[in-house]
């Protein structure tokens, strides 16, 4: 009797311990599930403006993180969490924490656009100098990580100045695979050229498709700005660039007298640019879950151009599954939501 039970112990100790083991033992996988909604209006502040919302301007989350064999599992029993490779996430030779500094400087290039996005439709001042673009992380087996350097700040494509990440592409679109661009890069303090050979995007990467480029991924604007009236916006613990267009609405509705939110919730996602345009995003269909959980009135989303695939797509057939009351609007430029808004009437508050 005692040594079956000394056996028996024996065997929930092993089973507690092949339990812990693989609780800690890391995939090389991510997964992301919805996250929640976070009201804007505490974190952005224009010097003087308008504060007095009767409703809100709401950002939406994914989580995310590394997977563990419980993760793995359990992300695959609800169509509301993803997986991800982990060289999709991260680069090979990129640290956790070198993965959230790339984050948080994209998180801060999308609030300065959403800052001039804003200022701009309502003719605030704007002064910006601009100092290159930063390279954050190369596309592995494309020409950018041969020839360039994550110091290197690109400040010419073929003679013709870049300050932004949209003047980048622009400048590349349109070469085909094997023609050189000629980048004026700051490298230790001085301004070099270098032909780099376009590529092919490996198809994994979304938006690959046979498309040619140099292959970098997420470049970010360097830039110098000051706005008349100040502002500040003070968000942690969140990366990446798809608050921004949110962002430019809480802006945009503390420097105009008129309340855009009418008193409905309004949460939303999508990146923009200095001039405006809303951009796809990533967790399309779990920001949906997290605006319907919030019990939001309105959610915003990239509508690209109505094409095949689109976030709008992806939200609509979500928002479907979910039979939520909030309505989803696709927008493709700052001056369509500001439009739509302000074709609405006031919210009827129930009564009861």
């Amino acid at each position: 009797m005692v040594i079956e039970k000394k056996k028996k112990i024996s065997k929930v100790w092993i089973i507690g311990a092949i339990l812990i083991v693989l609780h800690f033992y890391k995939l090389p996988f991510y997964y992301s599930q919805p996250g929640d909604a976070k009201e804007l209006a505490p974190f952005v502040e224009v010097e003087g403006g308008y504060k007095e919302e009767q409703g809100s301007f709401m950002l939406t989350t994914v989580l995310m993180g590394q997977t563990n064999v419980y993760f793995y599992a359990w992300a695959h029993l609800s169509d509301y969490r993803d997986i991800y490779p982990e060289d999709q996430i991260k680069r090979p030779e990129e640290t956790e924490e070198d993965y959230l500094h790339r984050q948080q400087m994209m998180m801060n290039t999308s609030q300065d656009a959403a800052k001039i996005a804003a200022y701009e439709y309502a003719g605030k001042e704007v002064n910006i100098s601009y100092n290159g673009i930063m390279i954050t992380s190369f596309i592995e087996g494309m020409s950018a990580e041969e020839y360039l350097t994550h110091e290197d700040r690109i400040l010419a494509v073929d003679g013709y100045r870049v300050h932004t990440v949209n003047e980048l592409n622009k400048r590349l679109a349109g070469k085909d695979l094997g023609e050189e661009a000629v980048l004026t890069v700051l490298r230790d303090g001085e301004e070099v050229e270098i032909a780099v050979p376009l590529s092919t995007f490996p198809e994994d990467i979304e938006g690959g498709e046979g498309r040619v480029g140099i292959g970098i991924m997420y470049p970010v604007a360097d830039r110098t700005l000051s706005f008349t009236p100040e502002v500040t916006i003070d968000v942690r613990n969140i990366g990446g660039p798809s608050a921004g267009f949110m962002f430019s609405l809480e802006v945009l509705n503390q420097l105009t007298p008129e309340d855009l939110t009418k008193g409905y919730h309004i949460s939303g996602t999508g990146t923009i640019d200095e001039q405006g345009n809303v951009g796809r995003i990533g967790g399309a269909k779990q920001k949906v879950v997290a605006a319907h959980n919030a019990g939001s009135d309105i959610f915003f989303v990239p509508k690209e151009g109505d094409r095949e695939g689109s976030n709008y797509k992806e939200a609509i057939a979500t928002a479907k599954e979910l039979g939520t009351s909030t309505k989803v609007i696709g927008v493709n430029t700052l001056a369509e939501a500001v439009e739509y808004l302000e074709s609405l009437g006031p919210k009827e508050e129930k009564e009861g």
